[in-house]
């Protein structure tokens, strides 16, 4: 009997879970904005997503959460009556692949670099899957232009790509740039400080002042803003190397407000990885 209403206690936590997130995605309403003629930015739930409309088909960067799927095919419907052909994913996390499966459904292709694939494969089911996958570097031609897709390795993640539309120049950066916050470094998936670092630089080379920039989380970004972000980093990696060197702890460095303070003040931890967790991510990662 005990057993019996244990697994009814925990049916009801998920069904009670799953009605809350539904909920939750009921009220996200997708905001596209235009880059150019046929390059856009929709923004709902989870990482932004890019999309190029034309005469070839609908292509598209990342996909949101499972649920959103109908609202963002709506929006995009509004752009295009064409079907959505391709889908890059730009990493493996949840909030950039959870629609993977509906539009593999529908019959678009999913590409992504082979460790999404890897990753992927232990939790998702054979639609949600890549069935292209690359190692370093892929071009797409598609709707009058080539998207040059680049990996950069141990960023954000181990699999995390950029894409650039090279008549349109915009640049997708997926995760790797976090727009006037502080990124998320996925230590546990291959993510690294430095890693983070070489990979902002990387964008940079192909980002000019007209250059519009699609981070993974945050507003519509330039090289400005761009090159802010990269000097944060750069700081704040100084700033803890420093402790590092005075042999000082995990949580000493986590404690230490003045390592941040600049850019606190500015709100980068008002968002999901505040600055405390920005700190200690740091010094695990530089400690190694």
């Amino acid at each position: 009997m005990k057993l019996f209403k244990s697994i009814l206690a925990i049916y009801i936590l998920l069904i009670n879970f799953s009605m809350y997130a539904q909920s939750k995605f009921d009220k996200v309403n997708i905001k596209t904005t235009p880059l150019s003629e046929h390059i856009y930015m929709l923004e709902g739930s989870g990482g932004n997503i890019g999309v190029s409309i034309g005469n070839d088909g609908v292509f598209i960067i990342d996909t949101q959460f499972a649920p959103l799927t109908p609202k963002i095919l709506d929006a995009i419907k509004k752009l295009s009556n064409k079907p959505v052909k391709i889908v890059a994913n730009t990493h493996h996390h949840g909030d950039h692949t959870g629609g993977n499966e509906n539009l593999g459904n529908l019959g678009a292709t999913i590409i992504a670099h082979e460790n999404v694939r890897k990753r992927l494969l232990e939790q998702s089911p054979k639609l949600a899957l890549p069935v292209i996958t690359f190692n370093d570097k892929l071009n797409i031609q598609m709707n009058d232009e080539q998207v040059v897709i680049f990996h950069v390795e141990n960023a954000h993640t181990d699999g995390d790509v950029m894409l650039y539309f090279t008549e349109s120049n915009v640049l997708h950066t997926g995760d790797t740039f976090f727009n006037a916050r502080y990124p998320y470094i996925d230590i546990s998936s291959g993510g690294s400080v430095n890693g983070y670092i070489n990979a902002v630089k990387s964008g940079l080379m192909f980002v000019d002042d007209d250059t519009k920039i699609i981070p993974g989380h945050g507003n519509l970004g330039n090289k400005t803003e761009y090159t802010t972000f990269l000097n944060m980093l750069e700081t704040v990696k100084v700033a803890v190397l420093e402790e590092i060197s005075k042999n000082k702890t995990e949580d000493e460095v986590a404690a230490n407000t003045s390592i941040t303070k600049i850019y606190d003040d500015l709100g980068y931890g008002d968002h999901f990885i505040n600055s405390e967790k920005m700190r200690r991510t740091f010094y695990i990662s530089l400690k190694e």
